[in-house]
């Protein structure tokens, strides 16, 4: 048994389901190898599992079955193949086997490391369609996986296992969704596989808990991913399918709440970045990111409702929403760079520009300060930095006057002179002055003058909405 969790093994995972003689399905497997199939034949009475395993790893064998795709390491792909295969399955056994059989499909199409290999990531997308009770309804769950195994070998054992625990967790552990996702990860661990999208549907998973929002959270909160992306449209993205060959404008912020002030800083950088890259920038990917780790907040645990109705506002203002664990910079930049090579802009008010130049960000990395740079500017990427308002003396600040060291000023200055660092110039007066942090002081201290810096879906949908004054 599994020491830490007292849930079984892998191989024992894999015999457990062989032996129950109810769950009978298909695997079809791209990429990788057929490591999932494999720990069933290995574990002994596969019969009572497996109606069929198969490859299509040819692309044009692939393109004949499952029709031809854009990207074959797709979720594009992975559907095709479920939609393919389970109905096949159906169609040849349940007369047979129905009424006695919970029948499943598993697909996977991966990019695993190949012994001629670039630096093109290695991730795959497995998907499972499998019924909870004979005759019953079917499910899916839809997952994207990054495999961060150094060696082909590896990163195919780890998606072995991975694949056992998918079967295991969707028969035996569907009712629990913390345990559900935590005991994808058994025998495995978080520095193999990261799953940074996971997706259920149908029946099995009517329960509130496995709403997409809430889920991806989840994945957030327990580790095994670092960012959840979230589209305007309220769909869960998949970053490597979006931000694919898409540029990317980036705002960070903790958006509690979003104020008119942050709306211009928006709107600001994207005419600077759409002036600075032409072509290049055009059909933008627009994203806000909170992180949970808030880089100048107290470090208290904020709640998933918290965090959902703030990207509710986002949403409702046609914005795309990341809410990311990366207190450094230079990782939300590489996040970003890992999905795109197209240009990548980061719009930052001065106190948040001003932190990059804090060395407790950067303890980890061996080059320091200037590796951290290093790493945020990697590729395309430009900072555009909005000024401040210094509500005691009404001054506006700018980015030549951040509070850092003399050596530091040196730093500054190449990064404007190449232009890796751009100043927004010319703010709206009437808001500069008005940040998150101060209207929700206002809020707090009941002055309804805050109600005038905030966009009207805060007063409408936010959860201030009650303590709004009405007009007179």
């Amino acid at each position: 048994m599994n020491s830490v969790t007292d849930r079984p093994g892998t191989l024992e995972k894999a015999l457990k389901i062989n032996l129950a003689h109810t769950i009978y399905g298909t695997f079809a497997e791209i990429g990788a190898g057929q490591e999932i199939a494999n720990w069933f034949f290995r574990a002994g009475g596969a019969s009572g599992t497996v109606a069929k395993t198969m490859s299509a790893y040819d692309m044009i064998i692939s393109d004949e079955i499952y029709g031809k795709a854009t990207r074959y390491v797709s979720r594009q792909r992975m559907c095709a193949m479920l939609e393919h295969e389970y109905p096949m399955l159906i169609q040849r056994l349940n007369a047979k086997r129905g009424a006695t059989t919970t029948f499943f499909t598993l697909a996977d199409t991966v990019r695993a490391k190949s012994y001629r290999d670039t630096k093109e990531e290695c991730h795959g997308w497995i998907g499972l369609r499998f019924q909870t009770e004979p005759g019953g309804p079917s499910n899916d769950i839809q997952m994207h996986v990054r495999l961060l195994d150094e060696s082909n070998a590896r990163q195919a054992e780890a998606l072995g296992k991975l694949g056992v625990n998918l079967i295991y967790a969707a028969f035996h552990l569907h009712s629990f969704l913390n345990t559900f996702l935590e005991s994808l990860l058994d025998d495995v661990g978080r520095k193999r596989v990261e799953i940074d999208m996971i997706d259920f549907s149908g029946p099995a998973f009517a329960a509130h808990e496995y709403q997409d929002r809430l889920v991806a959270l989840r994945l957030v909160r327990l580790g095994l991913a670092d960012a959840a992306l979230f589209g305007a449209n309220g769909e869960i993205w998949q970053a490597s399918d979006v931000l694919w060959k898409k540029p990317v404008i980036l705002k960070r912020g903790s958006f509690d709440p979003i104020t008119k002030l942050n709306l211009d800083m928006i709107e600001r950088g994207q005419a600077a970045f759409q002036a600075d890259f032409g072509e290049e920038a055009r059909d933008n990917i627009e994203i806000l990111e909170i992180t949970m780790h808030n880089l100048l907040a107290s470090g208290a645990e904020v709640p998933d409702s918290d965090f959902l109705a703030r990207a509710d506002i986002l949403q409702a203002l046609g914005k795309n929403v990341l809410i990311s664990k990366y207190p450094e910079f230079h990782r939300v930049s590489s996040y970003l760079a890992r999905h795109t090579q197209c240009p990548i802009g980061i719009v930052l008010g001065l106190p948040l520009f001003q932190e990059l130049f804090n060395e407790r960000w950067c303890t980890d990395l061996e080059g320091g300060l200037l590796e951290a740079f290093g790493r945020l500017f990697k590729n395309q990427v430009r900072v555009y930095v909005y000024p401040m308002g210094n509500p005691l003396t009404g001054q506006v600040l700018s980015v030549n006057d951040v509070h850092i060291t003399p050596e530091q000023k040196h730093l500054l200055r190449y990064l404007v002179e190449t232009k890796c660092v751009r100043a927004l110039d010319e703010p709206n007066h009437d808001f500069l002055f008005h940040t998150s942090a101060e209207v929700r002081n206002m809020i707090h201290a009941r002055d309804p003058q805050w109600q005038s810096f905030v966009p009207d879906i805060v007063l409408k949908q936010g959860p201030w909405r009650e303590i709004v004054t009405p007009a007179m």
